[in-house]
């Protein structure tokens, strides 16, 4: 391999390594950046009436200086998804050099 290809494909694998570590997450996609101050997800009134429980599952992109600039679901039951996103754009992260993005757990339970 001539010695042009061998800096281009160094180069080529330096900008993917440098891409991949732009995330904060691991490989399940699971946020690494650690939380500040956490709101917990209220249980909604209709929710406690049907019974339900289950996960829902919000991706977050967390700005540099730890707040949650983008929140979508993106696993759950529609009627806990608001309660979902309401609480995790409520909550501060440590602040960090870059955006990170990652997939944080609502856990809910039936409520009496």
């Amino acid at each position: 391999m001539s010695l042009r290809k061998k800096v281009a494909l160094l180069a080529v694998a330096a900008i993917a390594v440098g891409v991949a570590g732009l995330r904060a997450q691991d490989a399940t996609g699971e946020m690494t950046r650690r939380v500040k101050s956490k709101v917990p997800a209220v249980y909604p009134e209709l929710a406690r009436k049907m019974n339900l429980a289950g996960t829902v599952k919000v991706q977050v992109v967390v700005a540099p200086n730890g707040t949650v600039k983008e929140a979508k679901v993106v696993g759950g039951h529609p009627v806990l998804a608001n309660a979902a996103l309401d609480a995790v754009r409520k909550w501060r992260f440590e602040p960090a050099a870059v955006e990170n993005t990652g997939i944080v757990d609502f856990k809910f339970e039936p409520q009496h």
